[in-house]
Formats: C-alpha cells, structure tokens, sequence
C-alpha cells in the first residue's frame, strides 16, 4: 500500500528575504504534474526558480530550475520519500530576496518549504488494483457472480464465445492469488486466466 493526499496543500516561508511557497498535489501522471508546473511558471512570472519533484510510479522526476544541482529537487522528493507517498507533486517557488543562502542553507529551505505544508495534509491509504480476464463455463457463471458479488470484486465486462465466458475484473492485488483459486475450486477447475496488464 502506498499514501496519497486527498486535496492539496500548500504554505509560505520566508528566510533572509527569500520567499519561498510550498505546494503538494495529488496528481495521476507525469503529464499532469508538467502541466501544473507550466501554470505555475505563468502565475509566477517573477519567481527566480520554480522547482519540483513528482513521485507517480514509473513516471517520477524532479528539477532544480537552476538552484545548484543537489539543493532544491533532490531534498523535497526525500520529504515525499520519507512520507511514503505515491501520486504527488511538490513544487517550490522561489523569490529571490537578495540574501544568498548557500548550499546548505538551500537545502534546509527546500526541504521546509515542503515539510511545512505536509503538516497540515490529509492523507488516504491507495490499494494497488489488478485487471484480469477468468475463462470459465457458462454454466458456473452465476455461481462465479454471487461469488463476486459476495466479495464486492468489480466485473467491468463480460463476453460470450460459443463454449465459455469471459469475465474481465477490477480487484485488490493482495486478494489476487485467493480469489482466482476460490474460482477455480468454484468451477472445480474449469477457470483460465487469460490476460492481465501486470
């Protein structure tokens, strides 16, 4: 299980003049979070930097926009680390108040700016979910379907060819392995397991 925000969150802090505005966002991929970003870039066309870091899976990144390599980006994806959240995009906007910080002190910045608005975050546990599709009689269909229903486990589709249906499911992967033995016990071994996006 991974941890998501349920809305946004977001807050200022201002250190040796620098202002620094911290927002957190549930986002679904890369490309919405870039987009995000862009927007940000447009409200805030003073800012001196407007860094980020994405945690989504597959799709994560970040970038310093010009603060030294190592000091901006790198500290606010290990505040999101730290939380165990999947699903968010941090951003910091930067307006440089002529004070420099130095490494060390952007660093400290960065990392706040971030853990600051976290404190005030609502977060939600995310289940990982796997889609199959079960071959199986017709005539262990509606067993098959009380079964499900039973279970509260989703059939998104199901499809007819001249021997057997076909059902395509939505269902937790830890109940995975249990569910797709308790079907075929069901259909006493008459079940095959024809694709899945995993």
């Amino acid at each position: 299980m991974s941890t998501t925000l349920a809305n946004a969150v977001d807050a200022e802090i201002i250190i040796k003049k620098s202002r620094f505005i911290g927002y957190v966002i549930p986002v679904n991929n890369r490309a919405q979070a870039l987009g995000l970003v862009a927007e940000f870039k447009q409200q805030h066309p003073e800012a001196r930097h407007v860094c980020w870091a994405l945690l989504a899976g597959g799709e994560s990144g970040m970038s310093d926009d010009g603060e030294p390599s190592g000091t901006a980006a790198r500290p606010m994806m290990q505040v999101l680390q730290h939380k165990h959240l999947d699903g968010v995009l941090a951003v910091v906007i930067r307006y440089f108040g002529g004070i420099k910080l130095g490494a060390g002190g952007l660093t400290r910045a960065y990392t706040d700016a971030i853990a600051r608005p976290l404190l005030a975050a609502e977060y939600i546990e995310t289940v990982p979910m796997d889609q199959l599709q079960v071959a199986l009689p017709f005539a262990e269909e509606n067993k098959v379907r009380h079964y499900l229903q039973q279970h509260s486990i989703g059939i998104n589709c199901s499809d007819f060819t001249n021997t057997e249906v076909i059902l395509s499911l939505t269902l937790p992967r830890h109940l995975r392995e249990s569910t797709l033995n308790q079907l075929h016990q069901l259909c006493r071994g008459q079940t095959r397991l024809l694709e899945s996006d995993n």
